[in-house]
C-alpha cells in the first residue's frame, strides 16, 4: 500500500468511530461509570477504604 492509501484508509476508520459514538450520543446511551457508580458517588474503594459491597449496603 502507498501512504497516501494508508492514511485515507486511517481517516475513514477515526471517522467511523466517531460517527458511532456520535449515535451512542443521540440514542441518549448511560454514560461510561465504574463498578460503584464511578466518581459522581462520593469516591472510590481506594479513596475512602469501603469496597462496592459497603456501598451497595447505603
Amino acid at each position: 500500500m502507498t501512504l497516501l492509501v494508508t492514511f485515507v484508509f486511517t481517516f475513514a476508520i477515526v471517522l467511523l468511530v466517531i460517527g458511532l459514538m456520535a449515535i451512542g450520543v443521540i440514542n441518549g446511551r448511560k454514560p461510561i461509570s465504574g463498578s460503584c457508580g464511578g466518581l459522581s458517588s462520593g469516591g472510590c474503594a481506594l479513596c475512602s477504604g469501603k469496597g462496592c459491597k459497603d456501598e451497595a449496603r447505603k
